[in-house]
């Protein structure tokens, strides 16, 4: 053997001895263990500063203030991902027909539209007070499963200004504003007509009828 092989030969046996040798002494595994307690007391620190600046008010409370655009970011797609995780898989029972567009659009027009707006008012600047901004579906109709749109009608939004509202309508009933969303772009003439008529009578689209939550 070559002295040029030998001492090759010779530096890579003590390579693989030096590096077994660290996996198995002490000081390998302290390594180990001080980054990982370094990583936990990271992710501890974040968490605390977090909780911190919530809990001693520096979250800005006022309804009118501007979301940030980390916020606008983060939201909606966090929103979007919690409902379709949480909406069963089912569909819609009843029928798409005028009837039941019918009574799903008097629904939204005495619960819904003074927040949402409707056909005679497109924006509802009631639905601009709030936070976040309601979503205004006579310029950007929903475009969600009708399962997610039941699911959020049924249940709300928690911290947003929209209820739940199981309470308040029997489950056929949200089915049929639920239809009358997912329809409220492409309405029959007739029941197109009716609800301009609605949404024209003096006081509509400005609040809930009374006794129920409006939104």
């Amino acid at each position: 053997m070559t002295p040029f092989y030998s001492w090759t030969g010779s530096f890579l046996y003590r390579r693989h001895k030096k590096c077994a040798y660290d996996r198995k002494s002490p000081k390998g595994g302290s390594r180990l263990l001080r980054f990982f307690l370094g990583f936990i007391s990271a992710v501890v620190l974040v968490l605390a500063a977090i909780f911190c600046y919530v809990r001693f008010g520096f979250v800005d409370p006022r309804a009118d203030a501007e979301p940030s655009s980390l916020e606008t970011k983060l939201a909606m797609p966090a929103l979007d991902a919690s409902v379709d995780r949480r909406t069963p898989d089912m569909k819609n029972p009843i029928q798409l027909n005028d009837e039941n567009l019918l009574a799903g659009m008097k629904i939204y027009q005495s619960a819904c539209a003074g927040c949402h707006g409707d056909i005679s008012h497109p924006h509802s600047a009631f639905g601009d007070s709030f936070y976040p901004r309601v979503p205004q579906f006579v310029e950007d109709p929903p475009d969600m499963p009708e399962n997610q749109n039941f699911f959020i009608i049924e249940h709300g939004v928690r911290l947003s200004g929209m209820p739940g509202w199981k309470t308040s309508l029997k489950e056929f009933q949200i089915w049929q504003v639920t239809t009358f969303l997912t329809h409220m772009d492409k309405l029959p003439p007739q029941v197109l007509a009716a609800w301009k008529t609605a949404s024209a009578e003096p006081g509509a689209g400005a609040s809930a009828d009374a006794g129920t939550k409006s939104h």
